[in-house]
């Protein structure tokens, strides 16, 4: 009786289950191929000026692993793939995201707010374009800088980053350290963010400047050594 309790149940087990796989393994590798997660490692790497020994001894995978990840050779596991993306604070999700972005975005003049800025008189007009760009990093804003004595130049909070700075009108003197600097209409700065600087206006006209500030890490604003460069092309 007990064999036959056992042929019974084995003549019952579903069929699928040694049925051919439905999922196309081919539509698989193209699926993990299309992902470009060995582009996607390889990029956040030489964002950081890092060698592949440096973040294999981050992550406790080998260097020859780490390059064949990189050119396609392996796919990672998900545990592989967790520890790439504590070293580069990254979420899973960015190593699959389609990193398509339409943006189309329009702020009307009537929209905007001119912000006075400083007391009893203000010292320059703020016009923010920051509500355009919500995903944050990028910071535009239109300043006007009041001219005359009276008024106090503007001190730039510092930050691990980098200003750009296109006079649209005017004359701007730019204070970076202690040396002025006299910059006229059409003129770019490009500055540290982490630097001591002050902006006013030149003479006895208004100068307006589209200032523009990115947010980065304080590894990627400073220049990286002739060693750090061996070391990414490693």
């Amino acid at each position: 009786m007990a064999k036959a309790s056992v042929a019974t149940r084995v003549a019952t087990i579903p069929q699928d289950i040694t049925a051919q796989p439905s999922v196309d393994p081919d539509s698989a590798e193209n699926l993990l191929a299309g992902a470009h997660l060995g582009e996607r490692i390889k990029k956040l790497r030489l964002k950081r000026s890092m060698g592949l020994v440096e973040l294999g001894r981050k992550t406790g995978l080998s260097a020859s692993f780490l390059s064949q990840l990189e050119t396609g050779r392996v796919v990672p596991t998900l545990r592989n793939l967790a520890r790439i993306s504590l070293v580069f604070g990254k979420d899973l999700s960015h190593f699959f995201s389609s990193g398509e972005q339409h943006v189309f975005r329009i702020q009307r003049k009537k929209d905007r707010v001119r912000l006075p800025v400083g007391t009893p008189t203000p010292d320059y007009i703020a016009e923010s374009f920051g509500i355009l760009i919500p995903e944050g990093g990028l910071r535009p804003c239109m300043a006007e800088f009041l001219p005359g004595d009276e008024h106090q130049p503007f001190h730039p909070h510092l930050y691990p980053g980098v200003e750009m700075v296109y006079v649209v009108s005017g004359s701007m003197e730019v204070t970076r350290r202690g040396e002025p600097y006299t910059l006229e209409a059409r003129d770019v700065l490009y500055i540290s963010a982490e630097t001591q600087r002050s902006y006013r206006a030149f003479g006895k006209k208004p100068a307006k400047a589209l200032i523009i500030s990115f947010d980065a890490d304080p590894g990627e604003v400073r220049r990286p050594t002739r060693r750090a460069l061996l070391n990414a092309a490693a």
